[in-house]
């Protein structure tokens, strides 16, 4: 495939941002990534942005024409969803519609405005939009208790345990208390993740991802003009997407993720990689089971063994695979349509060098993995420094 270049990137800080609009927090955004890019708006051929469900968090559809003109950017404009995947999505038809030679430039953007609705019972319902309407949520499984069914079923078929789980999340709070942007910039300790609140047994408060606001943009370029507009781009080698039955009951299994490996599979054959190649990576841990599965699902350990791979601190930031050394959606956030471009950005100042207290020390090859729903949906792009 012909290569895209990322050569700018903004963001808010994530968190619970009450006093700003969901068109403020895209302003900065947009603002930050056009000056990252010393880019002149004009030369924007299009915009793409990635949100989940502002219809219910904001009463507010229409975004691509909402959000574009408002920063100054009058190209073609498109929005794209795809649940908790809509950033990486909006990515992933950005990066082809430029392969296809449609467009030179483009800016991507995902946001998700979520405190607007106050009552944590609304979020979690809207959020369960992204399941299957008739056979799940229907009947009241928000995500809390079908991440629970899964980790459930793990824990049976592997026999992983609850200290394993509570791994991922001590680790991801480590990593996100170096991270200036995380929502939550605090170390906590095993016996604080395990006397955690009960939310959906075995799912306890500090197995899951919060409640948060926050934009991303990124600008995208073919790559044989990259570097008009930076000495140090980024590149996307290879890209994959992959889908899955919506609910659970239809699915081959629930302990691993079938849109995940499909994905998986096509990314690194477009970029010609192993697992072993990989020196860090961007988790979807909106559970924490969810990142144990994708270690297994990967080929980063054996299947079963995900939870003890974290649990012996083979994950750990500069360990055997750096997993989310930005804190992952657990610490960082999870402004649901614009995690995928979070993750993103986190390449760009890996491959940098540019992240900090928590730079990774081997970083040729890093990547993103971001699911939409309980896994339905996933969107795995690979990244790296080399043209």
């Amino acid at each position: 495939m012909k290569e895209t270049a990322v050569v700018g990137v903004g963001n808010t800080k994530i968190g619970e941002w009450y006093d700003s609009s969901l068109r403020e927090l895209t302003d900065e955004a947009i603002s930050k990534a056009v000056q990252s890019a010393n880019i002149d708006p004009k030369e924007i051929g299009a915009t793409f942005v990635g949100s989940m469900s502002s219809g219910i968090f904001n009463q507010q559809e229409h975004l691509a024409a909402l959000i574009g003109p408002h920063s100054g950017i009058n190209a073609p404009a498109i929005r794209v969803e795809n649940a908790c995947a809509s950033g990486g999505s909006a990515l992933r038809v950005a990066m082809m519609a430029i392969n296809a030679g449609f467009y030179e430039t483009a800016l991507v953007v995902g946001v998700e405005k979520m405190t607007d609705l106050i009552d944590i019972g609304d979020v979690t319902t809207a959020l369960g939009t992204a399941s299957d309407g008739e056979w799940e949520l229907g009947i009241g499984a928000t995500f809390p208790a079908l991440y629970a069914l899964i980790m459930r079923a793990h824990m049976h078929q592997y026999g992983s345990t609850l200290e394993e789980f509570a791994s991922v999340s001590v680790k991801n709070h480590k990593n996100g208390s170096l991270n200036p942007d995380a929502q939550f910039r605090k170390v906590v300790t095993m016996e604080t993740v395990m006397n955690s609140r009960m939310i959906a047994e075995p799912v306890r408060l500090f197995d899951c991802s919060p409640v948060s606001d926050g934009a991303a943009a990124v600008i995208l370029t073919a790559k044989d003009v990259a570097k008009k507009y930076t000495d140090d781009p980024i590149y996307i080698k290879g890209s994959g997407a992959g889908t899955d039955h919506i609910a659970l009951h239809q699915r081959e299994s629930l302990t691993s993720l079938q849109a995940t490996k499909r994905a998986a599979e096509t990314a690194f054959k477009m970029a010609k990689i192993t697992p072993k190649d990989i020196d860090f990576i961007e988790v979807h841990d909106c559970f924490t089971v969810a990142e144990v599965i994708t270690l297994e699902d990967l080929g980063f350990c054996k299947v079963g063994k995900g939870g003890k791979f974290s649990l012996d601190g083979e994950t750990a930031l500069n360990s055997t695979i750096s997993v989310n050394p930005s804190g992952g959606l657990k610490s960082k956030g999870h402004p649901v349509g614009a995690t995928g471009i979070y993750q993103v950005i986190e390449m760009f100042h890996q491959l940098r060098n540019e992240a900090g207290k928590r730079q990774v020390s081997k970083n040729d090859i890093g990547v993103t993995q971001n699911i939409g729903g309980s896994g339905a949906s996933c969107v795995i792009n690979v990244f790296s420094r080399g043209a």
